[in-house]
């Protein structure tokens, strides 16, 4: 038969219909279907195309889907930074919070792969497009979460306010409940959009190693999103940072939904081949596999938040430190992941020993490469976790795709395994590790696993695994040198001949150090203060300068302990309120009275987030100091020089009462944005310039502050304050003293930029993201 149209000509060649045995033909025909495999492909010809097989299964489309996984960990990392810094804003900027937040997010993954795998594995004969709609219904509620995370940590933070200190068990584990119902939901749907997408794989090319390439375009997506929250937030701020995440989300989930949609060839019934699995292990049981993809994630994960405490003395403390680790973190992940994918292409791939050997090995060098002795460049501490990165971002698609040979469920179950250890991890390093052990024995206790499971897949000594042999000695000697001889930031003031003490807990490692005026404070590497005038006439000053005689006084951050020292000269009630818990049992290193101070009934000391404990006590007070720590870029700072802030500290003055606020020397930008944020919600204002050049005093009220000479504020110190302001000022009076401070005084308008956006405030933290800030001023120079 032959049909023409159009120009068209198609010819269909129908092979006769078989008559079956014991039947007519025309009984056949009705059991023709049967006999479909028995028939020959039909082929279409057209002046057009070639001949082509109608029946043959369209594979994958492998580009749109990589895109999927890429923007899908894009967005993924976008939400993560983003809730770091919004967690820190609403329970407290500690290691906890981010463990807690590092681990839950964790956690969602693990239990969101986990579920996703058992649900596909029950639904085989479900066709591939089903699994599509379920990966867009995934990607859409994450989405969400982008929208209702914020609000859920504000309830979370409201509904903790009654539960004391944030040092206190009750405190932290109700935030840590928190903290799970506000991100694990939408974590769900991150962890199973790999076992969706994993079942539509199969379904269309029975993939093997379809897992290994999701990791390698998550890792990749992941990355850029690390690379590019900080620069959307400075331009954007946070709400629209999460906006845009949503909307790529919801691209995703649409993309998804019209791929499933799209109308392809009839399946073929024959399988696909499959892909070439890599080279089989020695071991190949879950009694091997899964315990050590448990060990990888908890290995990796803990590291990242020893690192995290270890490099802060090179980084610093700002968000682009945390950003960085986990940017080259996430590098050389997918760099190992991808060589992986290669080797099982190229080959030859190496051996599952050598890959473990090379891992211990390189979970050591970090601890040897970072000794403050030998280098403390930037570059130098972010490459030194470049190898033990590779190795683990190798090993991990490996690991997984030996062990499931493409099947969605085990893939889901043994993903599961390896994030269950990367929730623990961040966990044990807080709590455990990091209090107990320090940085150096961590990082050697982690890498102990490693070597453990490369014993366990060389029982015997054999001339092939040579290189994997030499790699566990040769590591368990550098171990050794590395616990005798390395050093590391807790470890440098060893190096010189000064007194100091040590002091760790689950917040920060604080160092005490010096002899005399020369003593400093360190928190986590990074000098704090030192004993110096400034610190005393942040409380003589607004004191004297109140209309009525004081009676209470907030210090909030307690460093040394000057300032808290010197308001109690007053004679009046006293609270200090600092973060970590190790920092106030430093104050008699610094000073011979410090126990008599503490003794006194007027003067206590709270461990809390000072934003937070504001909200949560009723008391009013005279005058509120407030000295961030350095640096002006870190998140501690741009929530303690908020305009939202402020307006808590101004709720919390008496009538007349003054607000203290020290603004130490930097980006001449950022004290611009907090003289604006201050003029947002106080409308009197003094400025002082600090002696030598090293900040500026800015008091703020509610009422018009008096302007007296150093005379008559002097009249109205008591007799101990006086002596207070004398005591390192050697034969200068108190007077003078006094009188050089009121004579530099500087006008506001001065400090004001022309700018309206130069402000800091929650949802755009000008001095806390400063990238492109610094890239388009040192363009401007060229």
């Amino acid at each position: 038969m032959a049909v023409g149209a159009r120009g068209t000509h198609r010819s269909f060649e129908t092979p006769p219909i078989p008559a079956l045995p014991g039947k007519s033909v025309l009984q056949s025909a009705f059991l023709y279907p049967a006999l479909t495999d028995k028939i020959p492909k039909v082929s279409i010809r057209t002046p057009f195309a070639g001949p082509r097989k109608f029946l043959k299964p369209s594979p994958p489309p492998q580009k749109l889907i990589f895109g999927f996984f890429f923007f899908s960990g894009f967005c993924g990392l976008l939400y993560q930074v983003v809730w770091i810094r919004l967690a820190f804003a609403s329970f407290g900027i500690t290691t906890p919070v981010l463990s807690v937040v590092l681990s839950v997010f964790m956690a969602g993954l693990a239990l969101g792969s986990w579920g996703g795998g058992h649900w596909v594995s029950r639904r085989r004969e479900t066709p591939a497009p089903a699994f599509l709609y379920g990966y867009a219904l995934c990607e859409g509620w994450i989405g969400l979460g982008a929208w209702a995370v914020p609000l859920l940590f504000g309830l979370g933070e409201a509904s903790l306010l009654p539960l004391g200190s944030t040092d206190s068990t009750r405190y932290l584990l109700f935030s840590a409940v928190a903290l799970l119902v506000s991100l694990l939901p939408w974590c769900l749907g991150m962890g199973a959009t790999f076992p969706f997408m994993l079942a539509y794989l199969q379904k269309k090319d029975r993939s093997t190693d379809g897992f290994s390439f999701l990791y390698t375009a998550n890792t990749l997506g992941a990355m850029a999103g690390t690379f590019m929250a900080p620069l959307l937030v400075e331009e954007w701020g946070f709400r629209r940072t999460l906006w845009a995440g949503a909307a790529l989300n919801a691209t995703i989930a649409l993309a998804a939904l019209a791929l499933a949609r799209r109308k392809t060839a009839r399946p073929s019934p024959e399988p696909a081949a499959p892909r070439r699995l890599p080279a089989p292990d020695r071991r190949q049981g879950p009694s091997f596999f899964l315990p050590l993809l448990f060990s990888t994630g908890f290995i990796s994960m803990a590291m990242e938040v020893v690192w995290t405490r270890d490099f802060t003395l090179v980084l610093g403390n700002q968000v682009y430190s945390f950003a960085s680790i986990l940017f080259t973190y996430l590098l050389a992940t997918f760099a190992g992941a991808w060589h992986y994918r290669w080797s099982q292409k190229k080959g030859p791939m190496p051996s599952l020993p050598l890959g473990l050997g090379l891992s211990f090995f390189c979970a050591l060098l970090t601890l040897g490469l970072n000794d403050p002795r030998i280098q403390s460049s930037k570059a130098g501490v972010l490459l030194s976790i470049v190898p033990f990165c590779f190795t683990l971002g190798h090993l991990t698609p490996r690991l997984v795709d030996h062990y499931s040979g493409g099947d969605p469920r085990k893939a889901s179950g043994a993903y599961a395994v390896n994030i269950l250890g990367c929730i623990l991890g961040p966990l044990a390093a807080s709590y455990l590790l990091l209090p107990l052990l320090g940085v150096k024995l961590s990082l050697v206790l982690l890498s102990f696993p490693l070597l453990f499971f490369l014993l366990q897949s060389l029982p015997d000594v054999k001339k092939k695994n040579a290189g994997a042999w030499a790699l566990a000695v040769s590591g368990a000697l550098f171990a050794v040198a590395c616990l005798v001889w390395a050093g590391d930031f807790e470890e440098i003031f060893s190096f010189h001949s000064m007194p100091y003490v040590l002091r760790r807990d689950y917040s920060a490692t604080v160092v005490s150090c010096g002899t005399g005026m020369d003593k400093q404070l360190y928190v986590n590497g990074i000098g704090m203060t030192s004993l110096i005038e400034d610190t005393k006439m942040m409380a003589h000053l607004p004191l004297a300068c109140l209309s009525d005689k004081p009676r209470s006084a907030l210090d909030i951050c307690f460093g040394m302990g000057t300032t808290f020292r010197s308001l109690s000269r007053w004679g009046i009630k006293v609270t200090a309120v600092e973060l970590v818990p190790s920092v106030p049992k430093a104050f008699g290193f610094f000073f011979q009275d410090a126990r008599e101070v503490l003794s006194n009934p007027l003067c206590s000391v709270v461990v809390d987030d000072g934003n937070r404990f504001l909200r949560r006590t009723n008391e009013k007070y005279d005058v509120i100091t407030i000295d961030p720590p350095p640096p002006l870029e870190a998140a501690g700072s741009s929530l303690l020089y908020s305009a939202e802030f402020f307006g808590t500290v101004r709720a919390h003055l008496r009538e007349g009462g003054i607000l203290q606020v020290w603004v130490p020397v930097g980006d001449y930008s950022i004290t611009q944005a907090v003289a604006r944020s201050l003029s947002r919600v106080f409308p009197q204002i003094r400025v002082f310039a600090a002696a030598d050049g090293w900040g500026y005093y800015f008091l703020a009220s509610g009422t018009p502050m008096p302007r007296l000479k150093s005379a008559q504020l002097l009249a109205r110190m008591p007799a101990a304050a006086r002596a207070d302001i004398s005591e390192w000022a050697g034969t200068v009076p108190a007077q003078e003293v006094v009188h050089q401070l009121l004579s530099r005084e500087i006008i506001l308008s001065s400090l004001m930029s022309p700018d309206p956006r130069l402000v800091i405030t929650n949802d755009h933290p000008y001095n806390e993201y400063f990238f492109l800030r610094h890239l388009r001023g040192r363009l401007a120079h060229l």
